[in-house]
């Protein structure tokens, strides 16, 4: 009988980089109506009635909040999605997706 040797098998593993991560930014205006902001964060981003007054009161105080936390293609589609309601509506309402530092 012959020896055969066989190599050990290598196992590679490759390593999967979590998705960077970006922030929905709700921008300070001052001719879009208080309702219809909260409105749209209710209806965009699933907030509650307190959750949304406290969002766009932080907005109206300090110029501009943080509405969530998502990967890109996700943060980019909510903000283009909330900023086309204020512009279907004729507000200047505008948010934008800012990458999470």
């Amino acid at each position: 009988m012959s020896d055969v040797v066989t190599p050990p098998k290598t196992v590679t593993r490759t390593k999967t980089e979590r998705p960077k991560l970006y922030k929905v930014v709700l921008l300070n205006d001052d001719f879009t109506p208080r309702e219809f902001v909260v409105m749209v964060l209710k209806a965009v981003f699933r907030t509650t009635e307190d959750e949304a007054s406290r969002i766009m009161i932080t907005a109206h105080q300090k110029g501009a909040c943080v509405v969530s936390v998502y990967p890109r293609d996700v943060a980019e589609t909510k903000a283009m999605e909330a900023t086309d309601l204020g512009r279907q509506a004729g507000f200047p309402l505008m948010f934008t997706a800012e990458p999470e530092e």
